[in-house]
């Protein structure tokens, strides 16, 4: 498993009252940026969640990075989570109260990193928001939150970014951007990526995909 970037075997989530979701097997080496396909309601979220420690399976293991990440628990899996995987999610999710640096700062915090203004301001930089560091969440654009969302899922240069639906409601040209700026910002800082969508308009960028 220690070569591996991600693992997982047997998944399986068993909704309360509800439907038992089985997922196949995910193996991924660093570097090999796949796809989890799937319409709507076939458990994509879910599954992301799963291979994240943000919902514990009914059945099954999730190695990240060679780590048992049920084997972890509490302030032990947050910080795990934090240093060796970022998570882009469908909303921002930014904490309107704090400035885009401060957003980001709390990312390398939750890792017990050094916080490293310098790197964050240089990653926004790259992410065309340098002038945006000491904005307020509600001070910026849909698209712009989104961009902050991806400097804080990749500060700490984690070996795993998941992304959920990035591109879900986005026009063609957008999609194209989105999708440049995910593999080049993931090429940069080493992280390996795992998409999940129903867009067909980004399968051609990727070799190898999970079919849900």
């Amino acid at each position: 498993m220690a070569d591996l970037v991600l693992s997982s075997a047997q998944l399986a989530y068993q909704y309360p009252q509800g439907v038992r979701l089985e997922f196949p097997d995910i193996h991924m080496a660093k570097n090999q940026h796949s796809l989890l396909l799937g319409d709507s309601g076939k458990g994509k979220t879910t599954l992301l969640h799963l291979l994240s420690g943000l919902s514990k399976p009914t059945h099954g293991a999730v190695f990240l990075m060679g780590q048992d990440l049920y084997a972890l628990s509490g302030s032990s899996l947050d910080a795990y989570r934090a240093k060796n995987l970022g998570f882009i999610f469908q909303e921002a999710h930014l904490l309107k109260n704090l400035t885009v640096l401060e957003n980001i700062k709390l990312a390398q915090r939750l890792a017990k990193n050094v916080v490293d203004t310098a790197s964050i301001l240089q990653l926004l930089a790259d992410l065309q928001l340098q002038d945006k560091a000491d904005a307020l969440p509600n001070q910026l654009s849909r698209g712009q939150k989104q961009r902050v969302a991806i400097a804080r899922a990749i500060i700490n240069k984690p070996g795993l970014l998941l992304a959920d639906e990035p591109t879900a409601s986005l026009d063609d040209k957008n999609t194209e951007l989105v999708l440049n700026l995910l593999l080049t910002i993931a090429s940069s800082y080493g992280s390996t990526l795992l998409i999940a969508t129903h867009d067909k308009r980004i399968k051609d960028h990727f070799t190898q995909a999970y079919q849900l």
